[in-house]
């Protein structure tokens, strides 16, 4: 059973996997289905964490929407996700990154890494 999850699992890798790390500023090109109509959607922010692996790998991104603080975590395998590009490397010395949601402004940015 378990050799028949993992072949399953395989077939819907992506071929190319973007790669970037947590503190980045990434763009996620997400497919939005409106009824009939298809469109993609950029989502801009910065990967707070990466989970998981192989098809159930997720990762979460946040940015500031009019004041207002907005996650979203998407899984990195996904259809739904057309492509996702780095904007700008981060330098950060955490996996995860929870303490941005308690901070606002400049405050919440993340170092650029040269």
């Amino acid at each position: 059973m378990n050799e028949i999850i993992k072949k399953l699992e395989e077939a819907q890798l992506k071929a190319e996997v973007p790669q970037f790390s947590v503190g980045d500023t990434v763009r996620v090109h997400a497919k939005i289905k409106e009824g009939t109509r298809e469109r993609i959607q950029i989502f801009e922010g910065v990967v707070m964490k990466k989970q998981g692996g192989s098809s159930r790998e997720t990762f979460t991104v946040r940015k500031s929407s009019n004041g207002v603080g907005v996650e979203k975590t998407w899984p990195l395998h996904s259809p739904n996700v057309e492509k996702v590009e780095v904007v700008r490397r981060g330098k950060v010395r955490r996996a995860k990154l929870n303490y941005l949601r308690s901070r606002i402004g400049k405050a919440a940015k993340v170092k650029e890494l040269r």
